[in-house]
């Protein structure tokens, strides 16, 4: 008996599916390899044509994803700076700052004096000076007020993960405006922004979307990666490009999963950059005045480590951390000087390592790894203890008078240094970060919160704690002559913590 169109169950027929081919390409495949009587030729032209439909659909979801579900917020941020904009421009020039969106003067506050004759130019990295985590440019205040610090300035900024430096009184960060991965330059005492610089480059994920890597300052030159790879070297004072490339494009690198997320470190006259190319691209060297390369080292797939100067053993060397070792290289010529296997059950290595003394350091991971100290002699690395009782995820830990402070899980934990043994594990601060100030510990909690916890091996004390920001947030927080400096993907503020 002839099986007609109109016997047929619906979803066999040539209406049928058509109608979910065009609401969902797969199953519409699955329905035309399905479908009794058509031609192999034909099912197979029509499989093509459904997989560029469905290639259609993730283009306009992502697109939708990114600049669209964030116009309004984007919308917001260009208003504000429009606002700016027109307050400064009717505004005659005055040496009094005035403090962005309706907050208190900077002049008015306590800090400001001590700004004045803070070192200059002294949280120009990622996580400070020497990227541990450790401020001590000027005393803080250790004990804040019942209500929380008073914001010198909070406004609007664009979306993404990085932090801050500071030179020259101006921080900069890099954001996500639209389609635009913008590298931008704020007075460091108002907020006010002062310059941008963009390039087309537009990264999302589920994770949350926008770059990742903070910008490094350098010599009156600022240094950013984006997290597709886009390297820029600009002036500080203006923004203009001095010289760009992508690193990813140029030596052969696949992008991260979650993206690139290294801060570029800059040695001598060289940018240390971590491509993650195979046949020894993985870490490179270019020159910081031009871009030309210097040296290329390592085969290894990259992690979301930054690159850290360190003195081990007695030797100057860059220390990197892959997805599957930690490592020490010549600066000189990247040449491989030691070797530490550091593997994690997916692959995945975020958390900086800390230096704990002459030739030793700590590492720390998520994914069930834990932590260990390492000790480096003659260029062996040994192991000096290893456990479970520490997991940086990707929140770095720091250490005070031969203990280490972190982040386990979400949950704040100390452990002696020398043993690994545990002190103590209390407060709940989700995927947040810490700095060490003053001895104490300023963690910005993963909602935005800021708190002050004392840095004693005795028991956990959490002595203020307040709502700093609003969102999610992941970025690491950033201090220069007495003002914190806080940011997600949602809002940036600016605290005085400087002592009176």
């Amino acid at each position: 008996m002839f099986e007609t169109e109109e016997s047929r169950p619906w979803h066999q027929t040539l209406p049928g599916l058509i109608m979910a081919s065009v609401l969902l390409p797969p199953v519409g495949i699955v329905l035309l390899w399905m479908r009794r009587g058509s031609p192999l030729f034909a099912k197979a032209l029509g499989t093509v044509g459904l997989i560029v439909l469905a290639a259609a659909y993730v283009f306009v979801f992502n697109g939708w994803r990114g600049s669209g579900r964030n116009e309004a917020h984007y919308t917001e941020i260009e208003q504000d700076r429009a606002r700016q904009q027109s307050v400064a421009a009717h505004q005659p020039t005055s040496p009094q700052p005035q403090a962005s969106r309706g907050q208190p003067a900077a002049a008015a506050s306590p800090g400001a004096a001590a700004f004045a004759h803070a070192t200059r130019n002294y949280w120009t990295n990622y996580r400070g000076p020497n990227r541990d985590g450790r401020y001590e440019e000027l005393p803080v205040l250790t004990s804040w007020p019942a209500g929380g610090l008073t914001p010198i300035w909070k406004q609007p900024v664009g979306i993404g993960y990085a932090s801050f430096t500071v030179a020259d009184g101006v921080a900069f960060t890099i954001e996500q405006r639209r389609r635009q991965e913008m590298v931008v330059a704020y007075d460091l005492n108002t907020g006010r922004e002062l310059w941008t610089q963009g390039w087309n480059a537009e990264y999302t994920d589920s994770t949350g979307d926008g770059p990742r890597a903070t910008p490094v300052w350098d010599d009156g030159r600022l240094y950013a990666l984006g997290a597709t790879g886009e390297l820029r070297c600009l002036d500080a004072k203006t923004g203009l490009v001095i010289w760009g490339k992508n690193i990813l494009t140029e030596n052969g690198a696949s992008n991260l999963p979650w993206a690139m997320a290294a801060s570029p470190l800059i040695v001598d006259d060289k940018v240390i950059v971590q491509p993650g190319g195979s046949n020894g691209n993985s870490v490179v060297a270019y020159a910081k005045s031009n871009g030309a390369p210097v040296w290329k080292s390592l085969d290894d797939k990259q992690a979301y480590v930054s690159p850290m100067l360190v003195t081990l053993d007695g030797r100057r060397q860059i220390l990197v951390v892959s997805a599957t070792r930690a490592a020490g290289l010549v600066p000189e010529s990247g040449r491989l000087l030691w070797s530490y296997t550091w593997e994690t059950e997916m692959g995945i290595n975020a958390a900086q390592p800390v230096i704990v003394g002459p030739n030793r350091f700590f590492i720390s991971s998520g994914y069930g790894k834990g932590a260990a100290v390492v000790e480096i002699n003659g260029g062996s690395p040994r192991t000096i203890w290893e456990n479970v009782y520490m997991k940086n995820k990707f929140n770095s830990s720091v250490l005070y008078q031969g203990y280490v402070y972190g982040l386990d899980e979400g949950i704040l934990t100390c452990l002696d240094v020398n043993t690994g043994e545990r002190k103590w594990k209390g407060g709940r601060y989700g995927y947040g970060q810490l700095i060490l100030a003053g001895g104490n510990l300023i963690v910005i909690t993963d909602t935005g919160e800021l708190a002050l916890v004392r840095a004693a091996p005795d028991q956990f004390s959490e002595t203020a704690r307040f709502q700093a920001i609003e969102g999610k947030t992941w970025n690491y927080p950033a201090i220069a002559g007495g003002r914190l400096l806080v940011r997600n993907g949602n809002q940036m503020a600016a605290y005085n913590i400087a002592a009176k």
